[in-house]
């Protein structure tokens, strides 16, 4: 007989630790003790489900116990909860949830993946029915009774985050009036602030109402919850609440087993996932780990890096040499017809951290313009000024926004510069990407200001300046056609000169302000800055992103009675 393995927790790290122990050796003992009712089922998938996009419950279960024990003989208990870990002995105190009655079992190895929990904190009425979480099966089967059961038509999501903006998608496509509720000024707070400015923008064309900045006071009603009071004393009515404010790691059976618990919230392991015992090794969400880009420890509770995490575990309890080298934090959001991604840290992080930092902005259509259906997204790239190392990116848009995201974060894991992204060699056909990649594109911009071919002023320094733009030492052109300017609107109190006319009328401007120059991408804006600087202009800066950029819309206004695809 080989070595004995038990796992605590049977989903995303645990059931991939289980899966590779066996892999790994055919002769261990392996055994999972799950609290819940299930085994290794797709947490993710939840909110499709309830938007119907997974039609069938049964889809949500990516293993039984039955099958986990036929294909990798591998022991399942599910409502078995381990209740205390006793180090010196090597055992396990376990409780059946189903008849109360406790045990104890032994190991020679030890994974602890108990994962988080949803936060639903002390505010008055939070106990009322029809107050939920989106978080495990469970759950969702509460949630599709009450939809059955009750005359649900109003919604309340509490929390702009991943879980809470795929439960509003989710609610809308079943007909839902959905409100939002976010206590900070933005949706998903993960995103820079004019990132996340489309996302509302969408979400309000689609139906739903966004509340920002404002939190949840108390839940009103008897039994059942008939409203959300809001700290401004608003009061939202509705018929079902869903609690998505996120979630916090379970840490109290590690915690009294005496692991250590760093500074970041989370169990501190080594990079081969062990814990301060060398018999216990932790992954999932309730670990903290290396930033890839920082160097400093955070807790990121995705499924991608727990999955990772259980993989290198199985092998390493079983003698293995795997390492895990740390996270970028790599995620992406649909949010109805948008999608939003975030890889390496944003500009707020950069600023926190200490990084010498400039930014760039490049909308850019998915695939050739010229072919059918392309859509336009917004790439911002957070980049460390002298060594052009890529530091983060963010994009938002409506197509092709995932496979933009993923070659930033392997540049960024790979500690690529904005330059070796002018010279990536990526698949190119109209129906795909544009002879110059969006990624491609962000580099070229982003290398320009790297060398010092062109100076940039971001669109939020210009909406902060903007009463200083419109003084004496600054002057704000726009080089657009007059139907653009007049059609899409303008920022305040530039002057518009369109490009092919600059060579003519340039001496309407003042060579010796500061001048700031926008177009609709930055693209001919970038044109004007060569221009001005060769006719002697002293200070000439190209407004990142354009008008667009400015906006932060990525065209997403239709008109009343439009669908948002029109544009």
């Amino acid at each position: 007989m080989g070595k004995k393995i038990i796992i605590i927790g049977g989903v995303a790290a645990g059931a991939s630790a289980a899966a590779k122990a066996r892999r790994d050796d055919e002769q261990a003992e392996i055994v999972i003790y799950e609290k819940g009712p299930y085994v290794s089922f797709a947490n993710c998938g939840l909110p499709y489900y309830i938007g119907r996009d997974i039609k069938e419950r049964d889809q949500l279960f990516l293993m039984t116990p039955e099958f986990f024990y036929e294909r990798y003989k591998v022991l399942v208990k599910v409502k078995h909860e381990v209740i205390k870990i006793n180090r010196k002995e090597k055992t396990v105190e376990i409780k059946n949830l189903a008849t109360g009655d406790t045990f104890q079992d032994s190991y020679d190895k030890l994974v602890v993946a108990t994962g988080g929990t949803p936060i639903k904190p002390a505010i008055p009425g939070i106990t009322l029915e029809n107050i939920f979480t989106l978080f495990t099966v469970s759950d969702v089967d509460a949630i599709e009774k009450a939809l059955t059961q009750n005359d649900v038509e109003k919604v309340v999501i509490v929390g702009g985050g991943y879980i809470g903006l795929e439960a509003a998608e989710a609610f809308l496509k079943r007909g839902k009036q959905v409100t939002i509720i976010e206590k900070t000024n933005q949706l998903l707070p993960y995103l820079d602030e004019e990132m996340a400015i489309p996302l509302a923008l969408h979400l309000e064309n689609l139906g739903a109402t966004v509340i920002l900045g404002n939190g949840v006071k108390e839940f009103s009603g008897n039994t059942k919850v008939i409203g959300v009071v809001l700290e401004s004393g608003e009061i939202v009515n509705t018929d079902l609440v869903i609690m998505a404010i996120g979630a916090r790691p379970q840490l109290e059976l590690v915690k009294n087993a005496g692991l250590k618990v760093g500074q970041a919230g989370g169990v501190v392991v080594d990079a081969t996932l062990k814990s301060s015992d060398p018999d216990i090794y932790v992954g999932g969400d309730i670990i903290e780990t290396v930033h890839l880009v920082t160097g400093k420890k955070v807790r990121i509770p995705l499924a991608g890096p727990a999955n990772k995490q259980g993989r290198i575990i199985g092998a390493n309890v079983v003698g293995g040499h795997k390492y895990f080298k740390g996270v970028l934090g790599t995620s992406i959001v649909k949010v109805g017809e948008l999608t939003a991604a975030k890889t390496g840290i944003g500009e707020r992080e950069a600023k926190e951290q200490g990084f010498a930092y400039f930014v760039s902005y490049t909308p850019s259509l998915d695939h050739a313009g010229y072919y059918p259906g392309a859509r336009h997204l917004l790439t911002k790239l957070v980049v460390e000024e002298h060594s052009g190392r890529i530091l983060g990116a963010q994009i938002v848009g409506w197509q092709g926004v995932d496979k933009r995201i993923d070659v930033l974060a392997t540049a960024i894991y790979a500690k690529m510069t904005v330059e070796d992204l002018e010279n990536l060699d990526l698949a190119y056909a109209p129906p795909y990407s544009s002879a110059k990649d969006p990624v491609i594109i962000a580099g070229f911009v982003a290398a320009n200001i790297l060398r010092g071919e062109i100076n940039l002023v971001t669109p939020e320094t210009i909406k902060k300046a903007i009463n200083k733009v419109i003084e004496d030492d600054w002057q704000v052109v726009d080089v657009r056609t007059p139907k653009e300017y007049n059609e899409e609107g303008f920022i305040p109190g530039a002057i518009l000169i369109p490009i092919d006319e600059l060579r003519m009328r340039y001496k309407e401007l003042d060579p010796n302000k500061k001048t700031a120059l926008y177009c609709k991408v930055g693209y001919r804006s970038y044109l004007g800055t060569k221009i001005l600087k060769e006719l002697g202009f002293k200070e000439v800066y190209n407004i990142s992103g354009g008008y667009m950029g400015y906006k932060s819309d990525l065209e997403i206004r239709p008109k009343k009675g439009q669908t948002s695809s029109a544009n």
